[in-house]
């Protein structure tokens, strides 16, 4: 029998033949995936055009590449012709590549740009890894900046941290790239690089911060030029010579572990001592430079040009003074809670040797030397003893210590203590209270206040009956200058600081007259001072500011709660006052005029520099003598701690990873 053929299911006969295209309901046929994404393409890359055309149209003009803008230099010399500091820009003469060691290019590339000579401008590893960080941070925290780009933007553009900007800097560090070869570029940026300090290229720094030209640097000095460039301010060895020789350690570490120096380069390096430049030294004149240079502007006029200003600042003095504030302020045992101070040292005419605006100028610029009025407690005694002698009083007149009133008003002893009857020379020498209350009621306490306008202080002082007491306020540097007329013969002086001014071509814009003479205290009334100083200082409550086989002489002062600590004093051709205390006018932990100041001021004079500073105003007094201690008591004379010798800036750099200097 025949096979019946074999047929479909009736579901397979049933099903329609499949349309060619189906059409999606109530629509348009799909666009096929490829032109979406060429559409998309294409409009991401107009707007990256359009971006990139907005972003050129803000482009500077490069037509001025080779110009240098400058401002004008003042330069601040001591009395005897050594750098202080530099105000404005200075710029060194353009060296090439070729001509500096190649350590120092060495250590800009280790520390900048290591793949400089590789990448077009921009380098896409370095940016990539700070695009990651900057989306992590949600703000831009990294630059990833090429050295061509560090150049583009100290160039052509701001410092602002903004995605356009740093667009533009792409595109100016390609056209750098197609200018220039790589060793112009390099040249370009380190005759134009800022390394603080106020100077501008590789040159100027060399010889700001070591005395000599770029090409004679050594190879430590390489690197701490390098460090500079980071943070030039914060890494400045004259701000602070320790994170100076860290950064220093820092450059040399990338040099070796990048192959451009080999370990025992490095060592040689990290045990030589590095010296800076002595007139980039003393950060602390800068409180100085501060006080004298609107006055240098005002003299000279806007449109003065480079100047060479000469002052009445002595370094050396400058630099004990500093060394001598701070080796007793860093003393826990001797700073007695003292945070800050003061000093301001005069020659005889008032030309001022040295001045210390506080403990660190990078920390605070607040120059308490000029700005810091407080009370001088016992230390203004003097004025009232002195208009008590030129009312006829002498040394040895005899007062009673005892309780005393005036009106309502009772003031007190220290620790309450009274002796009775004791000579004036006596009560100085011990700062009792109560006599000084008394003598002023006695001679008049606008006698006082008339004398202290005579001597030189412009503070208002009125005659209340706390005067003798020293309740007003005034700076270290009125008081410096109130008391030199009892050093230096009677004369009355104006502390100043500038010597001349001259152009940089030498000549003259401005000179400092002579000193006009102007008696204050007649002789007499001197020589009875310098009486009772010396006691103070012999015996009395300045004993800590005694100096060995130098004739000193001065007056302590301690306000309420040991809130203010004084000494003010002279020795040799110096008269100099102290301050020290708390910027927030905290009580200290019982500091006296007789302790943190009095040991800077015998500190400091110490190694401070006595001759060739007076000039003017060295008269001639009756001799006075120190009558010895009042019977019964045994004379003793506290001597200072040794000072520490200063540190070279950067004492002996690294010395085995910044070692002290053994030297």
């Amino acid at each position: 029998m025949a096979r019946r053929p074999r047929t479909a299911p009736a579901a397979d006969r049933a099903r329609p033949a499949p349309a060619r295209r189906r059409r999606r309901r109530g629509g348009k046929p799909g666009l096929p995936l490829w032109r979406v994404f060429a559409a998309l393409f294409v409009i991401g890359a107009l707007a990256v055009a359009a971006l990139l055309v907005s972003v050129a149209r803000d482009l500077p003009d490069t037509s001025s590449l080779a110009a240098v803008e400058r401002s004008s230099t003042i330069a601040f010399l001591d009395h005897r012709g050594r750098l202080i500091a530099r105000r404005g820009s200075a710029h060194g003469h353009e060296v090439a590549v070729a001509d500096l060691p190649p350590y120092l290019v060495d250590a800009v590339l280790a520390v900048e740009d290591r793949r400089f000579y590789s990448h077009p401008g921009v380098d896409v590893i370095g940016l990539s890894r700070a695009m990651l960080a900057n989306i992590r941070a949600g703000h831009i925290v990294q630059g990833g900046s090429t050295l061509t780009q560090q150049l583009a933007k100290n160039l052509f553009l701001s410092p602002e941290r903004t995605w356009r900007r740093k667009l533009q800097e792409m595109m100016l560090a390609f056209w750098l790239e197609s200018r220039f070869t790589k060793d112009e570029i390099l040249e370009l940026y380190l005759n134009r690089v800022y390394f603080g300090g106020g100077a501008y290229g590789i040159e100027a720094a060399s010889l700001r911060y070591f005395g000599k030209p770029a090409s004679e640097v050594s190879l430590g000095e390489a690197a701490l030029l390098a460090g500079l460039l980071k943070a030039p301010s914060r890494y400045s060895p004259v701000n602070d010579a320790s994170r100076a020789a860290a950064r220093a350690t820092v450059v040399l570490d990338l040099m070796m572990q990048t192959g451009r120096i080999t370990e025992a380069e490095r060592v040689a390096a990290a045990s030589t001592p590095i010296r800076v430049s002595r007139g980039a030294s003393s950060p602390g004149a800068q409180y100085f430079i501060d006080w004298i240079f609107p006055s240098v502007r005002e003299i000279a006029g806007p449109s003065h040009g480079d100047l060479v200003v000469r002052t009445t600042l002595d370094v050396d003095a400058q630099r004990a003074a500093e060394a001598a504030l701070e080796s007793v302020l860093a003393d826990p045992a001797r700073a007695a809670g003292v945070s800050e101070g003061a000093l301001v040292s005069l020659a005889h005419d008032g030309s001022v040797r040295a001045m210390v605006g506080g403990r660190s100028y990078v920390r605070s610029q607040f120059n308490r030397a000029i700005l810091a009025s407080r009370q001088p407690g016992s230390a203004f005694k003097a004025f009232v003893y002195a208009s008590a002698f030129e009312a006829g009083l002498s040394p040895d007149d005899v007062r009673d210590d005892r309780p005393v009133r005036v009106g309502d008003w009772e003031p007190q002893n220290y620790n309450d203590t009274y002796r009775g009857e004791m000579t004036l020379r006596e009560a100085f020498a011990r700062s009792s209270n109560s006599i000084a209350v008394q003598i002023a009621e006695e001679t008049g306490r606008g006698h006082v206040a008339r004398l202290t306008r005579r001597l030189g202080m412009e503070s208002p002082i009125r005659a209340d009956r706390s005067l003798a007491l020293g309740a007003y306020e005034v700076t270290p540097l009125e008081l410096a200058g109130a008391y030199t007329p009892f050093a230096n013969g009677g004369y009355r002086v104006s502390p100043f600081g500038i010597l001349s001014i001259e152009t940089e071509a030498g000549d003259l814009v401005f000179e400092t007259p002579p000193p006009a003479d102007r008696r204050a205290l007649d002789a007499r009334t001197v020589s009875r001072m310098q009486d009772l100083l010396r006691a103070v200082v012999v015996w009395g409550t300045g004993r800590n500011a005694a100096v060995p086989g130098l004739e000193t002489g001065g007056k302590t002062g301690t306000t309420n709660d040991f809130r203010d600590a004084w000494f003010a004093g002279y020795g040799a051709d110096m008269v100099t006052a102290i301050w020290t205390g708390n910027d927030d006018n905290a009580p200290t932990d019982h500091a006296t005029g007789g302790g943190p100041p009095a040991l800077i001021f015998s500190a400091y004079m110490q190694s401070a520099p006595h001759s060739g500073l007076a000039s003017g105003h060295s008269r001639p007094v009756e001799d006075g003598q120190a009558v010895a201690p009042p019977s019964g008591e045994v004379e003793t004379v506290a001597t200072p701690a040794e000072r520490e010798e200063p540190r070279d800036p950067i004492a002996a750099f690294l010395a085995g990873l910044g070692g002290p200097d053994s030297e």
